[in-house]
């Protein structure tokens, strides 16, 4: 840990000068002994226990951890004038670095990998004379896309081997947040199953490798520039750039596989830890609970107080309902293709007709009232015989307009506007309907 907080002070991008204050080195030494709270020393061998004294305050840690760094080549001290400087040997620099990428390799965003390597190979296709060089890129960042595959994988498989090993449910479950569904699941694995996933665009890497397989000009612009940056003769450089064009193909191809693989190994350790949370539940008045206790109590007597069992059916110890059933692996769909359906061109007249006739029957208190002003053109009032009645609407309009109260909250303008008044005999209209005379007039 002290190393890794003196990475972000040597390899700080605001560091100018890589000679860096000896006081600045052991205050960051120190913040990280506060940090960690390491209150423990451990003497080397040429030191001895006896010989040494135990550190006293967190000051006295720091400078003990900085002699050593110093004393065992990590740190490099110079004197300028009256201050002392720190320094990193190059050896000692790139150590560092890969210890650093180290740590941090369970959070690699396969988006910015992914990504990258498109770039790269758009860059190395559209200029292949001037930045051909980026295919080279391209193929180192698909290469370590390939490794970081693999070691998540590995990573998966070392978790479930230490899960197996424990007999401690706290510990299974404690491992299993911390190191995977931090770590991996988070970071890695959530990522290959968002709608976003990265390797959407593997389909348009690997069209654009193969056109340029058989591209002999731009190809042979990539060779050129290879040459040149290269500093070789053409034939190698040609050979370099078909070896990391199918690099990058045999890379992505292989993805399916490998996610399967990585897939699998997730089915299995989330199965271990899900029997683990399980057995936990010692509250739960459950069959698995009664077994575990049941077994861990048998193990512990000796062989000659069991009584024999020679049968189950009339113990009632295991039932249909104690057996549940593991965790269903999500199966992938197989491809299919998708055709638009053809509705049939008489289902559409049909349905056309249909929604004619529903609006044709539909009465509305906007249609009784245009039907009322259309016969009431030029006048302030109507009796029932003068009425025109033309269309099977005009009908259930009339018939509506004898009875607007009847139409409720929905009418209640137009029957504000009008006053109806009914009278004895009965009139014929339009020789259509026979019914009970009535005036209707507008109100004023």
């Amino acid at each position: 840990m002290v190393l890794l907080s003196l990475a972000d002070l040597f390899f700080d991008e605001d560091l100018i000068d890589p000679f860096v204050p000896k006081d600045l080195v052991r205050s960051s030494i120190e913040d990280t002994v506060v940090r960690m709270g390491i209150r423990r020393w451990v003497p080397e061998e040429e030191e001895g226990e006896e010989q040494v004294e135990m550190p006293r305050s967190s000051s006295d840690y720091a400078n003990r951890i900085y002699r050593r760094l110093v004393a065992t080549g990590w740190l490099e001290e110079e004197q300028r004038v009256y201050r002392t400087y720190v320094l990193l040997s190059p050896s000692i620099s790139f150590l560092l670095r890969t210890l650093v990428s180290i740590s941090k390799l369970e959070k690699r965003s396969y988006g910015g990998a992914v990504l990258n390597v498109l770039s790269s190979l758009e860059a190395a296709i559209n200029d292949p004379a001037g930045r051909g060089i980026t295919l080279a890129e391209a193929a180192q960042t698909a290469s370590d896309f390939s490794a970081h595959l693999t070691d998540m994988m590995l990573g998966l498989r070392e978790l479930k081997i230490n899960l197996s090993q424990s007999n401690n449910p706290q510990e299974i479950v404690r491992n299993f947040f911390e190191r995977f569904v931090e770590h991996i699941l988070v970071s890695d694995y959530k990522t290959l199953k968002t709608k976003n996933n990265p390797f959407r665009f593997r389909r348009q890497i690997l069209a654009m490798l193969r056109e340029l397989q058989f591209d002999a000009y731009k190809v042979d612009l990539l060779a050129k520039h290879y040459q040149e940056q290269y500093e070789t003769d053409y034939h190698d450089a040609e050979g370099m750039v078909h070896q990391h064009i199918n690099r990058i193909i045999r890379i992505f191809e292989s993805v399916d596989q490998r996610l399967a693989t990585i897939d699998d190994f997730r089915y299995r350790l989330e199965k271990r830890v899900a029997d683990t949370v399980r057995y936990m539940d010692k509250t739960t008045p459950g069959m698995a609970a009664r077994i575990s206790r049941a077994i861990t109590e048998i193990a512990r007597r000796d062989e000659i107080e069991l009584p024999p069992i020679t049968t189950l059916e009339t113990q009632g110890f295991i039932c249909d309902r104690s057996v549940r059933s593991p965790i269903r692996r999500r199966v992938q769909a197989a491809p299919r293709v998708i055709t638009q359906a053809e509705i049939d061109p008489r289902v559409l007249e049909l349905r056309r007709l249909f929604k004619e006739y529903k609006d044709r029957r539909e009465v509305t208190p906007d249609k009784v009232e245009m039907y009322l002003e259309r016969n009431l053109i030029g006048r302030d009032q109507i009796s029932a015989g003068e009425f025109d009645i033309q269309t099977i609407e005009d009908y259930i309009c009339f018939s509506y307009v004898r009875h607007l109260p009847s139409m409720g909250k929905k009418a209640r303008k137009t029957i504000d506007k009008y006053e109806i008044r009914f009278e004895e005999q009965y009139v014929n209209v339009a020789g259509m309907v026979e019914c009970r005379d009535f005036v209707i007039q507008r109100k004023r």
